[in-house]
């Protein structure tokens, strides 16, 4: 960690403030493949977009799985759900592929179980469901939503993280879910985005406007989750020096210049 003083929190944006948790590591090796979990389409680019980009350009495999169908992402009394639930799908492969640096294909590797947004379970189904996609997907590192952090407001985020681990020592193990046919699998680390206690950040590095565009692809969210109304006034402009300054936040950590900080647990 440098001496430097730490850059000033960020309010409104999804990925928090932080709190110290003693000495932490950075960077882990790039993996071959990685596998991030979010609640909502556009959940992976807010916890860990700038990372799955520096990892993509360094030749990873990166795979999206979005857990909840979107459909209570606008402040529209009147919103077409179903055109909601298209626009975000559609909005969560441009965005993917926008931190794959573009790659052809990239839109393969998003998969949507598609439950209903705001009634996510941490249930048997949705279990299995992830651990199907684990053990297809075989990836060195998982990366999803930290369930616990303190005073989380939104259920899908919680629900989110306790699936997602409960489904990690499923995929792990050969007696759960043994009618898939399919060989169990175990990471190597899983990395918490959204970390009440982080002890670990991945550099942000050069890859702070990558993970803006990503989001901002998120057109459907720009209103009630970036505070982007039309674009005007400069909205875009403080949303994008937002999102730098958290990441300033988040590397500061690491002794890094930007950074994604996140809770890193490697016992699996």
């Amino acid at each position: 960690m440098t001496g430097a003083e730490r850059p000033s929190s960020v309010s409104g944006l999804p990925v928090g403030d932080l709190l110290d948790d003693g000495p932490v590591t950075v960077d882990l090796p790039v993996p071959a493949s990685a596998l991030a979990v979010g609640a909502h389409p556009d959940d992976i680019e807010f916890g860990c977009g700038a990372t799955l980009a520096r990892w993509a350009r360094s030749g990873c495999r990166v795979h999206h799985l979005v857990l909840t169908d979107g459909s209570k992402g606008s402040w529209d009394p009147d919103a077409d759900l179903g055109a909601l639930v298209a626009d975000r799908e559609a909005e969560c492969v441009a965005g993917a592929t926008v931190l794959d640096g573009g790659v052809p294909g990239t839109g393969g590797r998003v998969t949507f179980l598609g439950r209903v947004d705001g009634e996510l379970a941490d249930d048997v189904d949705t279990r299995r469901d992830i651990v199907r996609v684990i053990r297809e997907v075989r990836p060195s590192v998982v990366l999803g939503h930290d369930p616990w952090r303190r005073y989380r407001l939104h259920p899908d985020h919680r629900h989110a993280g306790f699936v997602t681990l409960d489904a990690l020592v499923a995929a792990r193990d050969p007696h759960f879910f043994a009618d898939q046919g399919l060989e169990p699998h175990r990471p190597d680390h899983l990395l918490l985005w959204e970390a009440d206690l982080p002890n670990h950040v991945e550099s942000a590095v050069g890859f702070e406007a990558v993970k803006v565009e990503a989001l901002l692809v998120h057109a459907s969210q720009q209103r009630s989750t970036m505070g982007i109304d039309g674009g005007t006034g400069g909205q875009v402009e403080a949303f994008d020096a937002a999102v730098r300054r958290q990441l300033r936040s988040h590397g500061w950590l690491g002794g890094l210049g930007a950074g994604e900080a996140f809770r890193l647990l490697s016992d699996l």
